[in-house]
């Protein structure tokens, strides 16, 4: 999971090393454990950035690709 982050982040310019990522990740949860009325609003957002992220990954790898004759 944590690859998969740090390669979506890597294609829109962004890095971050593994302890960044792990603590962020232990923040999230300190915040879930303690406020769970935000666990929604938490996956809500991740679930939306991995999403872009999967789009842009496809996009370009569309882009990539040498144009083949799509049937009409």
């Amino acid at each position: 999971m944590v690859e998969a982050v740090e390669k979506g982040l890597k294609k829109i310019g962004i890095t971050v090393s593994k302890p960044v990522l792990a603590i962020i990740c232990i923040i999230f949860g300190i915040i879930v454990i303690v406020a769970p009325a935000l666990l929604s609003i938490v996956v809500g957002i991740f679930l939306i950035i991995q999403g872009i992220l999967l789009l842009t990954e496809y996009m370009e790898l569309q882009r990539q690709q040498p144009s083949q004759s799509r049937p009409a």
